[in-house]
């Protein structure tokens, strides 16, 4: 008998951006922050899928079913909840450490709703 819980995997800002961008992702980048976060700043080519929404019973949107998912938030903690949830229905999912911050410190870009340089709230 384990004493302790295996824990979601989890990955780096850098490794979540060469999972997620280029020519050929292999996984989508699942931005799981609530709407006025995302409009703040999120990920080029997030796809937005917002925690409270997931924990009743959301599907995922169209491009990000059936595809390994690097979930973010600001920190990580939802970001960890998501990927937990996720995995028991079936998905493909890790975590980012410390989230969108972690993001921005390692010189990643975040746009706004209307595409110009954002800010994590």
């Amino acid at each position: 008998m384990f004493l302790f819980r295996r824990s979601q995997p989890r990955v780096s800002a850098d490794q979540a951006r060469s999972r997620t961008s280029g020519d050929m992702p292999d996984a989508i980048l699942l931005d799981v922050r609530e709407k006025p976060e995302w409009n703040a700043g999120h990920a080029p080519g997030a796809v937005h899928a917002p925690l409270s929404k997931l924990v009743t019973g959301a599907d995922l949107r169209v491009e990000a079913s059936g595809r390994p998912l690097v979930v973010i938030c600001r920190s990580g903690h939802r970001s960890q909840q998501a990927a937990k949830l996720l995995n028991q229905r079936g998905a493909q999912a890790v975590d980012v450490k410390g989230g969108m911050n972690a993001w921005a410190a390692a010189g990643h870009p975040v746009l706004d709703e209307r595409g110009n340089n954002g800010q994590i709230a």
